[in-house]
């Protein structure tokens, strides 16, 4: 399984054209989903997970994509949060089927709902910043966590030169106070678009909101 992000023409048709591309490389399309629309320049950043069958080279893929007029190849990697994309309705449905757990299933479906390695939440409300609830995969902050505390808003992360941390692109939001925060990465890239700050900002409000009701 693979992620493509690509930059196409916001236009009819040009979707079509590149999931014909890559089904002549014998790609099969799990999903599709428009991360962002750039009105400035009419174009979209999608992102497509696809499958290839045994023998075919993942690079075939890229070079499909190239291949087709106006299509940029932004980021390609092995896609390892399962067989499709977690849409953001998905964590909305979980998390109001049971209030008192919101915040926990937020940070634990993030990675899958952002196309990113793992979630950690900071909790900075005691005398020292603790990781209260991480999912696997989730490197050692030791005690840099605290730099980022206290926080007002979503936002994109600068990654510290720390083992672990310095390989990833990061993202976090404020959960109940500017001192319970949830940090999310991505190892290697690629960088967290304006659009998917402002979705885990709406999430990460909704969770509080949803967690309130309980």
């Amino acid at each position: 399984m693979f992620l493509l992000r690509l930059i196409i023409p916001d236009r009819p048709g040009s979707l079509g054209t590149v999931a014909t591309a890559l089904g002549e490389v014998n790609a099969d399309i799990h999903a599709i989903e428009i991360v962002e629309h750039r009105r400035e320049n009419g174009t979209a950043v999608d992102d497509i997970v696809v499958d290839l069958p045994p023998g075919v080279l993942p690079d075939r893929l890229v070079s499909a994509c190239n291949g087709v007029p106006d299509v940029e190849v932004i980021w390609f990697s092995r896609y390892g949060a399962g067989g499709g994309l977690h849409m953001d309705l998905e964590a909305v449905e979980q998390m109001t089927s049971a209030p008192a757990d919101a915040i926990d299933i937020l940070v634990e479906q993030s990675p899958a709902v952002l196309h990113a390695d793992w979630a950690a939440l900071l909790d900075g409300t005691g005398s020292e910043v603790k990781v209260a609830l991480e999912t696997s995969a989730t490197p050692e902050f030791g005690d840099i966590a605290g730099r980022w505390l206290p926080m007002e808003k979503a936002t994109t992360l600068e990654a510290p030169d720390h083992k672990g941390l310095a390989e990833s692109v990061l993202v976090a939001a404020p959960l109940e106070s500017d001192h319970r925060v949830l940090v999310i990465g991505r190892r290697g890239g690629p960088e967290f678009l304006g659009s998917e700050v402002a979705r885990l900002s709406y999430l990460a409000s909704l969770a509080v909101t949803i967690r309130a009701t309980a």
